[in-house]
């Protein structure tokens, strides 16, 4: 190879690292927990956010009188609980 050749060649290869990005991935589970943390400004839902005022009304004097409705209770699990620990006693 000649001297030009190899020159040629050195120049190439730093052209085309310089298109490589610096960060290359890898740190991105800190940016997606920080993006998963915002607020999205400009939310957009599927069907439109609809009020009933009477029921609004309703509630906020229920809230004033004291006499607010119970929440009902909401299972979000199914099964038991508890820790097993499978023993491990004398033999």
């Amino acid at each position: 190879m000649t001297i030009k050749r190899i020159i040629a060649v050195a120049a190439a290869a730093l052209a085309v690292s310089a298109c490589t990005p610096n960060d290359i991935g890898l740190g991105d589970a800190a940016k997606a927990n920080y993006a998963a943390q915002i607020v999205e400004p400009d939310p957009q839902y599927a069907d439109a956010m609809v009020a009933n005022g009477a029921q609004t009304a309703a509630a906020q004097d229920r809230y004033r009188k004291g006499t607010v409705k119970k929440p009902v209770g909401v299972k979000t699990t199914t099964g038991g609980s508890g820790s097993g620990s499978g023993g491990g006693g004398s033999n």
